[in-house]
């Protein structure tokens, strides 16, 4: 087992999604034996759908790793409303006509979402504030300063602008990204206000929805008795830069022994991430370049 990619739906949580899927290992399994240990990629709201990177047993060791992948959505936006949430989910805490707001006014607002930009994080989140999650400090009408964080909107494209007030976005962006914010950005922006209707990811890292299955998909496979799509360790890991190294340097990472930066002949990058390869399948480790040039593990898998 490595990876299994989910179509999740809106409604539950992404750890709902995680219980459900644990169920259908257990079943697939004849409910034999301990449950296995499971973690996600990337969570998704419960408004929101689309992929959700489900890792199992030694592949929980990766989710670091497509945590700061970067992720693509498709989002709808509302514009003459904000909410308290930024999202559908909250209240409404003002209103504005949107009078001869167009295509052409929202198409030029975008320019300024591309590249790197400065995002707050919303106050409904799960960020930390002396730790507790925001939205608990939200919850209780309480507000927390909050520093603006650097992140990177590769893509922003408007799909198709219905009505007078409503938008479709596509946006590749890196991790850490709100599309939430984006939303209420763009709309504060436009001098109408906005919020996310809609939000569906399409890709998170190197998976896709075409890998991706639902939970229903899920539980019909188990009950037929067919083999789930488990994608590979070397798969999941296929945004990282790679090096494939000898079987006697691969026992030394694997064992924890030094190794030097430069046992591992040319690599395309000065520092890691780094995956580190015993064939094009076989995963031995992830390494970062240490202050002492020697291969630093931030995880080792057990390749058996």
């Amino acid at each position: 087992m490595s990876v299994l990619v989910v179509d999740k739906p809106v409604g539950p949580t992404s750890f709902a999604v995680l219980r459900q899927v644990r169920r259908a290992l257990m079943r697939a399994g004849g409910g034999a034996g301990r449950a296995p240990k499971l973690g996600h990629g990337g969570t998704l709201d419960p408004m929101a759908s689309g992929v959700l990177p489900v890792c199992v047993g030694e592949a929980t060791k990766v989710i670091p790793f497509l945590l700061d992948a970067d992720k693509e959505y498709l989002a709808a936006v509302r514009f003459g409303v904000e909410t308290d949430t930024l999202d559908a989910t909250g209240q409404v805490v003002s209103e504005k006509p949107t009078g001869d707001l167009d295509a052409a006014r929202v198409e030029a607002a975008l320019a300024g979402f591309r590249g790197e930009i400065e995002q707050v994080p919303p106050m409904f989140s799960a960020l930390k504030h002396h730790g507790k999650p925001l939205y608990r400090y939200a919850r209780a009408g309480q507000t927390v300063e909050r520093a603006p964080r650097r992140v990177k909107v590769y893509e922003i494209a408007l799909l198709a602008f219905e009505a007078s007030d409503r938008a479709r976005l596509r946006v590749r962006c890196s991790k850490g990204t709100y599309i939430r914010s984006l939303a209420a950005d763009l709309g504060r922006q436009l001098g109408v206000g906005a919020h996310l209707t809609e939000l569906r990811r399409t890709a998170s890292g190197p998976f896709g929805l075409a890998q991706a299955l639902s939970l229903d998909d899920i539980d019909a496979w188990v009950d037929e008795g067919r083999t789930l799509p488990f994608v590979s360790l070397r798969e999941a890991l296929a945004h990282l830069p790679a090096v494939t190294v000898s079987e006697a340097l691969a026992w030394r990472l694997a064992r924890g022994q030094r190794v030097g930066w430069d046992e591992i002949g040319p690599v395309s990058v000065e520092r890691g991430p780094l995956c580190v390869l015993l064939s094009p399948d076989v995963v031995i480790a992830v390494v970062d370049r240490g202050a002492d040039e020697n291969l630093h593990s931030l995880r080792v898998f057990n390749v058996g």
